[in-house]
């Protein structure tokens, strides 16, 4: 008997077409769970891809596949910075404790860490403050914990970010006295990947994240913000106290009772302060009570305000009170006070 015509090493499958199709699928809905990432596909991915030919063999279509190439993808690096403070930072001459915020961004694709310099003497400002220390956001909370936050140390705890996450980070200085009212000073901080920096596509070999080579992105791997501090002489203080008076005629804060808030804003230091604005917000559970808002300055007796946005300094917009105060010389104060109740 002849046997069948057999072609060696070769297996027939399901036409090329489906396979195809079932691949495409399959590709589809990994890409669908994948998270977007700045950087592309996360670092030490091992990217597979096989070829495959059909043809028409005696018993149907034959399919065979080529050999398997893996590619690693490389870990690149990048990263921002940007200062969080909506503006400059307000200090006074001799003050010491400064806190001025930046973020750090990791714009790559792998596990980085990241040195932190900052400088205070950059040229073209007024005055050049003192470095205390530099502290890493260690409760993630984006406000400066002495005692919490982390000391950072070059070196030894530079905080590693993964893609597409943020550290903040705090820069703490002193101001030298004697400066003058109105000065500014910048303050600088460069954060730089440890693995390497440089011109972009600079390759360092074997050291990225899982085992590929580490790439140099656009931003050279390293990044600067600026943030300001601001001398300014006079500085406000703002005291805030409630009495309570319920209507059995004692002082407990049960539903029905009024609460007086007192708002005491004192400008100390040298100079004046502009444009002085006091706002509260009306605290959850409780109602205003329409026209009790009042305003005193040191010098005359306490004048009530109108609820309405008009001609004097006081509005309660259904929220919040706010009195505009006007400007104020140091050593003046503004007193404010509004009622609610309890509901």
């Amino acid at each position: 008997m002849t046997r069948p015509h057999s072609v060696p090493r070769l297996t027939r499958r399901a036409p090329i077409h489906r396979r195809l199709a079932r691949v495409s699928v399959i590709f589809w809905l990994l890409l669908a769970g994948a998270p977007a990432l700045a950087a592309g596909t996360p670092a030490g991915t091992d990217i597979e891809n096989i070829a495959s030919a059909t043809f028409d063999g005696p018993g149907g279509p034959v399919t065979i596949d080529s050999n398997t190439v893996i590619i690693k993808v490389d870990e690149l690096l990048d990263v921002t910075v940007v200062r969080t403070d909506p503006g400059d930072v307000i200090t006074n001459p001799g003050k010491t404790g400064n806190v001025q915020s930046f973020r750090i961004t990791n714009t790559g694709n792998g596990d980085e860490a990241f040195n932190i310099t900052v400088n205070t003497a950059n040229g073209g400002d007024d005055f050049d403050p003192t470095l205390q220390q530099i502290a890493i956001d260690s409760n993630n909370n984006n406000v400066y914990d002495a005692g919490v936050d982390s000391v950072y140390v070059a070196g030894s705890n530079d905080p590693v970010i993964s893609p597409d996450q943020s550290r903040t980070v705090f820069v703490i200085t002193s101001t030298p006295s004697g400066i003058a009212n109105g000065a500014r000073a910048n303050v600088s901080l460069t954060a730089t990947a440890v693995t390497g920096s440089g011109a972009a596509g600079t390759a360092f070999v074997g050291q990225g994240q899982g085992g590929g080579n580490a790439v140099v992105g656009s931003s050279g791997a390293v990044a600067v913000a600026n943030g300001f501090l601001a001398v300014q002489s006079t500085s406000l203080t703002l005291v805030k106290s409630a009495s309570i008076a319920d209507p059995f005629g004692g002082q407990r804060p049960v539903p029905g009772a009024i609460v007086t808030y007192r708002l005491v804003a004192t400008v100390s230091g040298t100079g004046t302060l502009n444009n002085l604005k006091i706002n509260d917000p009306i605290p959850s559970g409780s109602n205003y009570q329409t026209g009790s808002m009042t305003l005193q300055t040191s010098a005359a007796a306490a004048v009530s305000l109108t609820d309405a946005a008009d001609s004097d300094a006081g509005i309660f917009n259904g929220t919040r009170v706010t009195v505009a105060a006007g400007n104020v010389t140091a050593g003046e104060t503004r007193t404010v006070t509004f009622r609610v109740v309890i509901q």
